[in-house]
This record gives C-alpha cells, sequence and structure tokens, in this order.
C-alpha cells in the first residue's frame, strides 16, 4: 500500500503560522488565534509570573510543601510504603517491581492490576504475594486463576477484572502509594478514586494531567495528597525544585531527545515524507536513544510528547505556559532544568534509566542507595542544546495552543495524537505529516464545543471519545484519497 502524505503543503501552511482559522479569539480570549499558534515562545521566558497555576498537583511552591519535605526528610530511611501498581506488567510496572527486590523493607506490595499477560501476572503474584490481582477480562482472571492453582499458590489473592478490578487495585485500603503506569483515559477513574482515598499517586500516567488537569488537581488539593512524577524529565524538574522556596522558580526548561528526525533539517524530512515515505515510516518508529514502545517512539519523532510534557508540567509545578521551554539535547543525560527568579540553573543530570524517576516517585523525599552505575561526566565528554526549529515540529505549536486555550481543549489534543499515532502505525496509509494536520483538525472542530469552567470527569471522557472518531473519521477520508481542510 502506498502512504501518502497529502498534508505536506497544509503542514508547511502550519509551519509558517498560517493555520487556517483554528483557534479564533471566540470564548473570552482563551483561544489563540491563527497568526498567533506558532508565536508562542517555545525557548525564552518572559519571566512574567501571569498565567501561573495556583494549586499545583505536586508538593512544590509553598510553605506548606517545604514544611512538609523537612518533616518527611528527618524521619530517615527506615520507612514502609505498601505500594498499588497499576500496569505491573509493563514497563514502569516490571522496574517498579525491581525496585521494591532491591529495597524489600522499603515497599510492600499490596495490589497489582495488568491488561492480558496472564504468566508474567502469576509469576509477580506467586513472588509479591498481593492481597489483589486485577486483569482486563473475565477470561484472563479465569487464567490467572488456574495457573496460580497449578503452581500451588498457597496465599490466592483477590483476583478481579475490568474496570471494576482496577478500581479495586487503586482503592485497597492497606496501600498508601498507587503507581499509575497504564496508558490512557483508562487510568483517570482509579487515580480520581484513589487521590479520595488520600492516596499518594506515584505519576506514570500521562493522561491524568494532561486531560484531566482541571479536575485532578483540585481534587488533590481538596484531599492533600503527593502527586509525584515518575517520568524522568518532571521527576528531575521535581528533584531541582527540593528545598526551592515558594515564588523562586521562574522558569522550567524540558530537555528533549529530538526523537528520529533530529538530525534530518526540516527540508530533508518534507523532501523524505514526499519520496520515501516507508523509510519515513521506518524511521520515525526507532527511536536514536530509548527503547521504548512504538507509540511513544513516534510521539517523540513529531516532538508530541515533549508538548504534552509542557502541558503535565503547568499543572505539576504551576508554571505558566510562557514560562515553560524546550531545548533538544542528544545525548538525554540532563533530563530536564529550572531556572530560579536570580537566573541561577538548576539540572538534574544521570544515566537514561526510568528507574532513578521512579525510585524518587515512591521513596520522596529520601534518597535510597540504589546498585545502578554512577554517572561519570568524564566518560561523556560532550554534553550538547539547541532549540527545537517549530517549522519541523509543528506538534509542539499544537500543544502550547492547547495549553494556553485550557479546559476541555487538552483532552482533545491527546486523544486525537493517540489516534493519529495509532493511525498512522496501522498502515492505513497515512504519511507522518498527516498526524499533526489531523490534530489541528480535531482542535479546530472542538472550538465550538469547548469548554474551559467547571469541567467534569465526564466532559472529558466525552470530549476523548468524541477526538478519537473524529480522527478517525478523517483518517478514512486520506485514505480514500481526500484532502482534508482546517
Amino acid at each position: 500500500m502506498k502512504i501518502s502524505s497529502i498534508a505536506l503543503s497544509g503542514l508547511l501552511l502550519l509551519a509558517s503560522g498560517g493555520v487556517s482559522s483554528a483557534f479564533t479569539a471566540t470564548n473570552k480570549n482563551n483561544i489563540k488565534s491563527s497568526t498567533n499558534l506558532f508565536a508562542l515562545p517555545i525557548s525564552g521566558s518572559k519571566g512574567t509570573g501571569e498565567g501561573w497555576y495556583k494549586t499545583p498537583a505536586a508538593p512544590v511552591d509553598s510553605v506548606e510543601s517545604l514544611e512538609l519535605t523537612v518533616r518527611e526528610a528527618l524521619k530517615g530511611t527506615d520507612f514502609k510504603k505498601r505500594l498499588s501498581i497499576l500496569g505491573s506488567t509493563g514497563s514502569i510496572g516490571t522496574q517498579t517491581l525491581d525496585i521494591v527486590d532491591v529495597c524489600p523493607d522499603n515497599f510492600e506490595v499490596d495490589a497489582l492490576s495488568a491488561g492480558t499477560n496472564v504468566q508474567l501476572m502469576a509469576e509477580q503474584v506467586m513472588k509479591y504475594n498481593p492481597k489483589v490481582a486485577s486483569l482486563s477480562t473475565p477470561e484472563a482472571a479465569k487464567e490467572l486463576k488456574e495457573l496460580l492453582v497449578k503452581k500451588g499458590c498457597s496465599n490466592m489473592p483477590d483476583i478481579v477484572h475490568g474496570e471494576e478490578g482496577i478500581l479495586e487495585a487503586a482503592t485497597i485500603s492497606s496501600a498508601d502509594t498507587v503507581v499509575t503506569g497504564i496508558v490512557g483515559a483508562a487510568g483517570l477513574q482509579p487515580t480520581i478514586e484513589a487521590i479520595k482515598l488520600k492516596k499518594d499517586i506515584a505519576l506514570a500516567n500521562k493522561e491524568t494531567l494532561i486531560s484531566g488537569g482541571p479536575v485532578i488537581n483540585p481534587l488533590v488539593a481538596e484531599h492533600g495528597v503527593n502527586m509525584l512524577p515518575a517520568d524522568s524529565e518532571h521527576s528531575a524538574i521535581f528533584q531541582c525544585l527540593q528545598g526551592v522556596p515558594p515564588g523562586a522558580l521562574r522558569r522550567i526548561i524540558l530537555t528533549a531527545s529530538g526523537g528520529a528526525f533530529r538530525d534530518f533539517s526540516k527540508e530533508e524530512l518534507f523532501k523524505m515524507c514526499n519520496e520515501d515515505p516507508r523509510a519515513v515510516q521506518a524511521k520515525a518508529t526507532t527511536h536514536p536513544n530509548w527503547d521504548m514502545g512504538a507509540k511513544i517512539t513516534l510521539d517523540s519523532a513529531t516532538m508530541m510528547n515533549k508538548g504534552l510534557e509542557v502541558i503535565e508540567a503547568h499543572y505539576l509545578f504551576g508554571a505558566s505556559y510562557e514560562d515553560i521551554d524546550i531545548v533538544v539535547h542528544p545525548q538525554s543525560i540532563v533530563h530536564s532544568m529550572i531556572e530560579t527568579q536570580d537566573t541561577s540553573c538548576l539540572a538534574q543530570l544521570g544515566w537514561a534509566d526510568m528507574r532513578l524517576p521512579l525510585v524518587y516517585s515512591v521513596s520522596w523525599p529520601h534518597r535510597l542507595r540504589m546498585p545502578y552505575k554512577p554517572l561519570d561526566l568524564a566518560e561523556l565528554s560532550t554534553l550538547t542544546f539547541k532549540k527545537p526549529d517549530r517549522e519541523k515540529y509543528p506538534c509542539i505549536g499544537l500543544a502550547y495552543a492547547a495549553g494556553n486555550t485550557g479546559g476541555t481543549m487538552t483532552a482533545v489534543l491527546n486523544a486525537a495524537n493517540e489516534e493519529a499515532n495509532e493511525r498512522f502505525r496501522a498502515d492505513i496509509g497515512l504519511g507522518y505529516l498527516d498526524i499533526p494536520k489531523l490534530i489541528e483538525g480535531a482542535m479546530e472542530a472542538h472550538k465550538e464545543d469547548l469548554k474551559t469552567t467547571d469541567v467534569s470527569l465526564d466532559d472529558i471522557l466525552s470530549c476523548d471519545t468524541w477526538a478519537r472518531q473524529h480522527v478517525r473519521d478523517a483518517a478514512n477520508k486520506i485514505k480514500e484519497g481526500e484532502t482534508l481542510m482546517v
């Protein structure tokens, strides 16, 4: 099947700032005009302090959070946390369990949830003796029980399944920390219910804040829980903010590997999209630094992953979008930075190992001794940084536009991206450059139904469902040879 890239001209229009009629200011200036969409500052903060979120989800930027950090730190590392791990058979879950193995005196596993990987779940149940084990289907749950009986399990957990099963795992009374390693909007409801029960959240599910920030942040404040980032960039920012007094943060600087096309000029990339779309498809799903899943690898190639992280950083740490910058750092050693009011920059460095942010998310504010390879700067020799090319990566501008619009627009952005990403990987005939076109189309169509106040979980889930269907319909039109207009 030939992959078409009919959106190339549209993307070039996007990159130059002419984004059709999207985001005309019709809602009290919350929606950015087309001429401003890509004019938003991507590197270089105004440092005005305007537009900051007053109740960040992470325990930062307040007298209360500083006092809490000191109180917890003074207790020492002789602590015991009981974990519920959502997504236990995925990369986040298995690496969290690696940490449990290294620090058995500090952690105990009370609940596990996963998809349909029955074999691995059975091994985890036998090893960690959780009270609850949840799988996504009744068939998988039945198979797990049979397999555990066959293995001679003497301490059978409560085996559950489906959405109710995930909720049971997330809300188990004995756990004090929930690790949210499941992907997609499925992580929203379990996270909300865990927050209501005052459980701390080790956050590895991006949708929780990117889509659900308008709902999640007020709940975090209401119930007084700690939302602790478990991905490398936001953990780096969080670590840099330890001990920083309220009001001292000026700017957040997210680092990005640059993805599969970081060494291509925009002219080379656009030419390749026209002349060899198959090669582009193969390249876009291969990361130069990390061994990751297909979805996040493609997000890295479009740099939508970094745009989504900008939104997540806004809700986690409160910084305005104009005070969150992106810099390309190919070595992936500096995981992110902050700038304080006196223009000092603080950075967190480390090898590209997801266990480092994970261990801090479940042990904060403590520093547990881990058997990992120490960082050797002399071995690295060189660290480089450069600005992202906004024309080459239009998804960055779309993410900033959605964030500045606020309300339900970020949920639409996230869902539209997930669906466009999946459609591209499904090999139905989409070109790489159709991805931002599809996302922008959904955002444009949503502006008439945009909700920026009193946003509920139902609003978010409804927008998520709508955006996915909108992209599916638009992708089918591309497949049939139609040209999309937004």
